[in-house]
């Protein structure tokens, strides 16, 4: 986990930055690295409350943009399922889109080393989240407005590294190719649903193929 938390320095010091010149205090902003646990709904969310917008505009497009969490949730289910809650509840706070992709192993989670393993990776981005905020909470009346000098794309590109390996069959590269172009047509069109538009899209396809091979 260690090269893809120093990946999200400039993720965090942007979020951390940017709650201190959007008029959050200190503890405010780290409050919610601490209790969120998740940078785009985190820029998203204070860049609503700023502006004024009602709390349930805010509490809904943060259920939108968290959505994904809940497929991530179903797929480890299996895995997950025989341990006890506090188990499932610690790692499930601490799954990560990176923790995530790491969780494809089919030993993953099932025995108490791996769960201590798990706990170790996931435990360790979160440390490293929270100091890269609290870094840019320090620097965030002398940074210059971050969300001006396109850092946040370090988001995309951790993406890109973690999905790339995983495209192992036309399955996968088609559910990718689909949810993609889907993903950015949705940006056209300001959908607020578009994240679980096209991430249902991806899956619709690439199971369609999956489907289709097994037949030929």
């Amino acid at each position: 986990m260690l090269p893809l938390s120093l990946a999200v320095i400039p993720w965090g010091i942007l979020f951390g930055s940017l709650a201190i010149q959007r008029g959050f205090s200190a503890w405010e902003a780290q409050a919610i690295s601490a209790l969120v646990f998740g940078g785009a709904v985190q820029i998203v969310a204070i860049e609503l409350i700023a502006n004024g917008t009602p709390l349930s505009a805010v509490l809904f497009s943060a259920f939108v943009i968290s959505s994904r969490h809940f497929l991530y949730g179903l797929h480890l289910r299996d895995k997950m399922s025989a341990h006890s809650l506090r188990w499932r509840l610690g790692l499930g706070f601490l799954l990560t889109d990176e923790l995530f992709a790491h969780s494809g192993d089919r030993r993953a989670y099932k025995t108490k080393y791996r769960l201590w393993y798990a706990l170790g990776a996931g435990g360790s981005f979160y440390i490293a989240w929270n100091l890269w905020t609290a870094i840019g909470i320090i620097g965030g009346q002398s940074l210059p407005d971050l969300s001006e000098l396109g850092v946040e794309f370090a988001i995309a590109a951790i993406f890109i590294a973690l999905l790339v390996p995983n495209i192992k069959d036309e399955a996968s590269l088609t559910a990718v190719i689909v949810s993609a172009t889907v993903a950015v047509f949705m940006t056209t069109t300001n959908s607020q649903v578009g994240l679980i538009i096209a991430a249902s899209a991806g899956m619709a396809a690439g199971y369609s193929v999956q489907i289709l091979r097994q037949k030929v």
